[in-house]
């Protein structure tokens, strides 16, 4: 695909590296010449210096054929602008735009064919705050992700001593868990990935990826290990765009301290979240603050400032004094992988979970869902399959008949409002849901080809 993408940003760089890797032809377009020299040098890829909601600029970029515009900057409006005169001046034919503000997201008739001709508006704060929340309502997950509206989910977990499945080979969980259809579609141990055969043992350590019905997810995750008490108590360093909508989400149902060392920014905070939530002005780094609060008696601390450093130093504080969960929001792909799995429980990349809803108007074939796992390495998919047995490559085949690559595993089918984990005679029908768990990310491409329908389908 001839995609451009409007801002170098953060959001924008890391679009533009996984698209590259994936073959796509990318142009990039950001004020800033210098950043642009940098990615240049780093990706294969064309850059225009300059501001990509004007029509000058789109058209050096070539806007006139291009499959694709994704508006990334920091500026709401200069995003919306950017789709608007692709779509009228250049004619092309999808366009997607991050939007900050809750208030300008909330607003449909923006968005349409009668505002600024936005497709699709992507968040990259509401898809952060929407995964912690997820993991704090899973207080043992590593990652919680949800298929085919919420029926079915993936969730990974860290294998300790003491679950009934551990130390046991995987086929053993049929005779734990006799009523639970689950499957087990991946098994990391020491960063490697580990073949899935009934007879595999697993350790005390493995990273387990388990695939299930929603309602089962807890059972399953049972297996694994001794589960933590449900959270109540919740600290949340930073009241930026994240922290804040996080607060909101959970003052409800949690007990919720927010600090930020900018006090006209807790004077914000105090005024828009409730009565239950306590905004406290001050540094997370500070020792004596956060044994003044009781940092000790908190289930999930959670650093959310602008600040990597910042966030890493707080929650490796707060675990050490006693926290009994930790999660850090760090920007720079290389902080993350260096703290995630020590001291510090989770280490979030931004990043991903914008990835992640960008990717799955992205990809080839009918693409419901992609998530991005294990720091962007892994993916799962969830591809709807159409056509018939002449058509496709997969519709009216069982799943030992279909030329999987290795490396990639069918894990479930949603027929209609029915789940059925995949087996190896599971035979797939047209319509079907499939969620597939692909190890490698450069695999992707070849799973993508076996789901589209050939020429002759109409």
């Amino acid at each position: 695909m001839k995609i451009i993408i409007v801002g170098a940003g953060r959001v924008g760089a890391s679009l533009a590296e996984s698209l590259v890797s994936e073959h796509n032809d990318i142009t990039l377009i950001d004020p800033d010449p210098k950043v642009l020299a940098d990615l240049q040098d780093r990706y294969d890829l064309r850059t225009i210096a300059g501001n990509g909601a004007l029509p000058r600029v789109l058209k050096q970029a070539g806007a006139e054929d291009a499959d694709m515009l994704v508006a990334v900057t920091r500026s709401d409006e200069t995003n919306l602008v950017a789709c608007r005169m692709a779509a009228l001046m250049f004619n092309v034919p999808r366009r997607i735009a991050r939007v900050r503000s809750p208030e300008m997201m909330e607003q449909a008739q923006l968005h349409g064919d009668e505002g600024f001709n936005v497709d699709h508006v992507i968040c990259p704060e509401q898809s952060v705050t929407n995964h912690i929340e997820r993991l704090i309502e899973f207080p043992d997950a590593l990652q919680v992700l949800d298929f085919a509206d919420g029926k079915v989910t993936l969730v990974s977990v860290r294998a300790y001593a003491g679950g009934p499945l551990v130390s046991h080979p995987i086929e053993d969980i049929r005779k734990h868990l006799p009523k639970v259809d689950v499957r087990i579609v991946a098994l990391f141990r020491e960063n490697q990935p580990v073949a899935v055969e009934g007879y595999t043992m697993i350790q005390p350590g493995d990273e387990v990826f388990c695939l299930s019905a929603t309602e089962h997810v807890r059972t399953v995750m049972s297996e694994l290990r001794r589960m933590s008490k449900p959270v109540t108590k919740v600290m949340i360093a930073g009241g930026g765009n994240i922290g804040l909508r996080l607060a909101k989400s959970l003052e409800e149902n949690y007990q919720v301290k927010v600090i930020d060392a900018d006090r006209k920014r807790c004077e914000d905070l105090a005024n828009q979240l409730g009565s239950r939530t306590l905004v406290l002005y001050g540094d997370a780094t500070d020792e004596d603050l956060l044994a003044e609060e009781n940092v000790q008696d908190v289930d999930t601390f959670i650093a959310l400032t602008n600040d990597d450093e910042n966030n890493i130093m707080s929650s490796l504080l707060a675990k050490r004094m006693g926290a009994r969960r930790v999660i850090a929001l760090i920007q720079r792909k290389v902080y993350a992988e260096l703290v995630q799995g020590g001291q510090i429980d989770i280490a979030l990349a931004p990043s991903n979970a914008t990835l992640s809803e960008l990717l799955k108007h992205i990809r080839r074939g009918d693409v419901v869902a992609v998530h991005r796992l294990r720091r962007g390495v892994a993916e799962a998919i969830e591809t709807i399959a159409h056509g018939d047995s002449k058509s496709s490559k997969v519709v009216g085949r069982a799943i030992e008949k279909i030329d999987m690559p290795k490396g990639a595993v069918i894990g479930a089918i949603v027929r209609g409002d029915k789940v059925i984990m995949a087996h190896h005679d599971t035979v797939i029908e047209a319509e079907d849901h499939i969620i597939t768990f692909v190890e490698n990310r450069k695999l992707v491409p070849q799973v993508e080809k076996l789901f589209q329908v050939g020429v002759g389908f109409i």
